[in-house]
């Protein structure tokens, strides 16, 4: 590492674990009682994106429109249904490298930070055995913007009373990289090349990844 960086953020889904799946579950089955077609392709859409945002880009697609109340009640319904999955996950979840990363970065001394839309990261991290490795856990009940706003990675540098210059983010969206440039920190992406164009650098999975490629 050339520079001094002390800090390191995670971006939750598709990062450390891929709930992904259990969204997208959750999302058509409430798209078939709406009787919308929802496939893959239309989820890819709701990558990094709000609840209330995802369920406005669903009755887009089936051109419904709804009362604010009644949006209400369907995103808490699709939220039941998805922490019903969530709650039968374990470790067997965590994606390739995420783990001996983690664990190489505490024996090291760095600090770590969760920094996620997901309303229910700490049930996540919980369920796969993670919690221990963060110094801080920065999820969607702490942050009023999201991605590609930078609130939730300044926030978790704040937390760890680190300077933004000093902290590493890993993102799987496009939004979520926006949101680590504009905070001015290093963006590193994990997925692929061709979509994760505003990343510094981009690996498949953690695996994949070493502090000297800093």
């Amino acid at each position: 590492m050339q520079k001094e960086y002390k800090g390191f953020i995670f971006d939750l889904d598709g990062v450390l674990v891929d709930t992904a799946k259990y969204h997208f579950l959750a999302w058509k089955r409430l798209a078939s009682e709406l009787e919308i077609d929802f496939t893959e392709d239309d989820n890819e859409r709701l990558k990094g994106v709000s609840r209330m945002a995802s369920l406005d880009i669903i009755l887009e697609l089936g051109n419904k429109s709804l009362s604010e109340e009644e949006k209400m009640d369907l995103a808490t319904r699709k939220n039941e249904w998805y922490v019903d999955y969530i709650t039968k996950m374990d470790a067997t979840e965590i994606l390739p490298g995420a783990l001996e990363f983690l664990k190489m970065l505490k024996e090291k001394g760095f600090k770590c930070a969760l920094g996620s839309a997901s309303k229910n990261a700490g049930l996540i991290l919980k369920k796969t055995g993670m919690t221990e490795y963060f110094d801080t856990i920065v999820d969607g009940t702490h942050v009023s913007k999201a991605k590609p706003d930078p609130e939730v990675f300044t926030l978790g540098a704040k937390n760890m009373s680190l300077s933004y210059e000093e902290c590493v983010v890993f993102e799987d969206s496009v939004a979520g990289l926006q949101a680590a440039k504009a905070a001015g920190m290093v963006a590193v992406g994990i997925g692929e090349s061709s979509v994760l164009t505003e990343a510094d650098m981009v690996v498949k999975d953690l695996s994949e990844f070493n502090l000297n490629m800093l």
